[in-house]
This record gives C-alpha cells, structure tokens and sequence, in this order.
C-alpha cells in the first residue's frame, strides 16, 4: 500500500502541475487576444484620522461594487512610513479599455447602493479630501497587461 502511494503522489503532482500551467497559458492567451489592458491608479487623501473609515469602506462596501462593475483590482497600498502613513491609500483597478473605464465609473458612481453606502460611511464626517487619478498603459515589457 505504501509502494502505491509513493507512485500515486508524484503523478498527481505532475499531472495538477500540468493543468496548472496548460490554465495558466489559456489565460495568458486570452489577454494576449482581447490585448493589454487600461490601468488606472488612484490616491486618495483623508481628512484627518479618517484613513481607517476610508479602508472599511472599501472592504465593507466598495470592492464589492467594483467587481459588480466590471472593475479589476489590481491592490491596495498605504505608504509605508512618513506623513502620507496616515491618510493616504493608493489603489490600481484595470479595465479590458478606457471606455470601459468609463462606462464602469459612470455606472458606480449612479448605482443607489454604493450611494447608501457611501452616505452610511460619511456619517461622522467626510473621508476622502482629494483624490489624483492617473491612467497607465502597460509596457511592452511589463509583466502585468
């Protein structure tokens, strides 16, 4: 029985890797097709003491209404150290295009729920005080498309 299972172990990790990396390349081929997509990256600037309230808000409410409309997120960051540490979250979403971008943020930013939601998380005051949006198209070299 256990001669058996020393078989039966590495052929299953053979044939899981193997599917792993045929997935893998269906996927790489279907971006390939469909071409690079439009990236955006986003930094918002809390008021004071209220970086934690924008963070809830994007896990509690937003992330799901981005994904409802057809926004990729790519990932979160604060910075690391400095004054920035305390009211700055940086964020990158994709999009197969920038109309698609458009038609996305259009869609959001009228959805009456992600309006609820945003309302309920203002109630002890106003969150985001600015917000610098850049676009990006990826590199030819880039590892992300």
């Amino acid at each position: 029985m256990l001669a058996n299972l020393r078989l039966i172990t590495p052929a299953l990790v053979l044939v899981t890797g193997m599917f792993t990396v045929s997935f893998s390349k269906a996927a790489d081929a279907a971006q390939a097709a469909s071409g690079p997509r439009f990236f955006e990256m986003r930094t918002y600037t809390t008021a004071d003491g209220r970086l934690d309230a924008l963070q809830a808000r994007f896990r509690d409410h937003t992330n799901a209404f981005f994904t409802k409309h057809g926004m990729e997120i790519v990932g979160f960051w604060t910075p690391a150290e400095g004054e920035k540490s305390k009211n700055t979250l940086i964020y990158i979403l994709a999009y197969p295009s920038k109309e698609a971008r458009e038609k996305s943020w259009k869609e959001f930013e009228s959805d009456p729920d992600w309006k609820q939601a945003k309302s309920e998380s203002e109630k002890d005051g106003k969150i985001v005080i600015h917000v610098d949006s850049v676009y990006m198209n990826p590199t030819e070299f880039s590892p992300i498309k």
